[in-house]
């Protein structure tokens, strides 16, 4: 894995990006196919993962002994705050209230993921983390794109409610610069390895998990 940080960023985007028919919830929201019920539980889960890698972020941000990798995770925690506060309409508007969300089990494969993320704050290498964040963003930020469109065009969301996912789809071309940077400085200092496509491709095992697992529990309601 040689090159600069853009390329080597690029690559793993390409190389790692899951196939489109891998997720089986996204097309079903897209087409209108999927219940209503299932933003509630995205709402539900999201609470709950929003927060902990809110935490992750800033726990890897303090670990982090180089500027431009500290400051990329101190952003990116920054982010989950300000889409922390976008997720409240969307409770709000799946009829979720507080007492809702207490009583709501989460899910384990909803919470694989940040619970991988709270695991490589601790212990994972900055440099290596910043790859597989970046090339899992890639398909997060698609998902939510979609979402965001069908939430308005097939099930009559407000702008408000989706403010959620048109967050998370909208390109922060600063975000990438600082992975190019922080990544750059990393391969500089021979704190870059191949573990990076190893972190990335769990990373969208675990985003891929998240999705299909509320797959499945719509496919339960549709046969209830």
């Amino acid at each position: 894995m040689t090159g600069t940080a853009r390329e080597i960023l690029e690559s793993a985007r390409a190389e790692l990006a899951p196939a489109e028919k891998d997720n089986r919830l996204v097309p079903l929201i897209a087409s209108g196919a999927a219940p209503r019920s299932v933003f509630a539980t995205i709402a539900a889960e999201e609470s709950r993962i929003v927060r902990s890698d809110w935490r992750s972020f800033l726990t890897i941000a303090a670990r982090c002994t180089e500027q431009n990798s500290r400051e990329l995770f101190a952003g990116l925690a920054s982010g989950e705050g300000m889409a922390l506060a976008k997720l409240d309409a969307l409770v709000a508007a799946t009829g979720l209230d507080d007492a809702a969300l207490a009583r709501y089990q989460p899910m384990a494969g909803c919470q694989a993921y940040p619970a991988y993320m709270a695991w490589l704050a601790l212990l994972g290498e900055p440099a290596d983390v910043v790859v597989a964040l970046i090339a899992n963003f890639a398909a997060w930020g698609g998902y939510c794109a979609t979402i965001a469109t069908a939430m308005r065009e097939q099930y009559g969301f407000d702008d408000e409610a989706c403010g959620f996912f048109d967050f998370f789809a909208t390109p922060v071309p600063e975000v990438e610069e600082q992975a190019v940077a922080a990544l750059q400085a990393g391969i500089d200092a021979g704190r870059h390895s191949a573990e990076a496509y190893t972190y990335g491709r769990l990373f969208q095992s675990y985003e891929l998990m998240f999705w299909n697992t509320i797959a499945d529990t719509a496919e339960d309601d549709r046969k209830a």
